[in-house]
């Protein structure tokens, strides 16, 4: 096996999310929360939790944290939609969530891949339609 530089170990600057993304700059990542299956609170609404593999519902207290908060719909955006953004969608409607998938915030989402999200029940949505509903409430 190759030696690695490491540089996105627990507790180097690689493994902490980029500035702007965090409510607070002051904020890090704690690995050992993270790595240990917990979930790490950065906002009164916002959470951080470690996802092992391309479904954030697998090994993850996902599920659980969201029931306890009474959250009935998800809203996915993320990068290369084949991997993990089609393996969580497919775990939240395996959990019986409302889901909503945002087109133009998804990397390699495709018309066939919106076809097969409709068929199983995906609202899509642009970022501005998104937006407009979520304004309404």
């Amino acid at each position: 096996m190759e030696a690695g530089q490491g540089a996105l170990a627990p507790g180097t600057p690689g493994s902490q999310l980029a500035p702007g993304l965090l409510p607070d700059d002051s904020l890090s990542l704690e690995p050992e929360v993270l790595l240990a299956g917990g979930i790490q609170t950065m906002s009164p609404q916002e959470f951080v939790i470690y996802k092992p593999r391309w479904g954030a519902f697998y090994r993850t207290c996902l599920e659980r944290h969201l029931r306890s908060l009474g959250i009935t719909t998800t809203i996915f955006t993320g990068c290369n939609f084949p991997n993990c953004p089609r393996t969580s969608v497919m775990e939240a409607s395996e959990r019986d969530f409302r889901i909503v998938l945002v087109r133009d915030a998804v990397s390699g989402f495709t018309e066939r891949d919106e076809t097969e999200m409709v068929r199983i029940g995906v609202t899509v949505l642009t970022t501005e339609e998104l937006h407009a509903r979520l304004s309404r409430v």
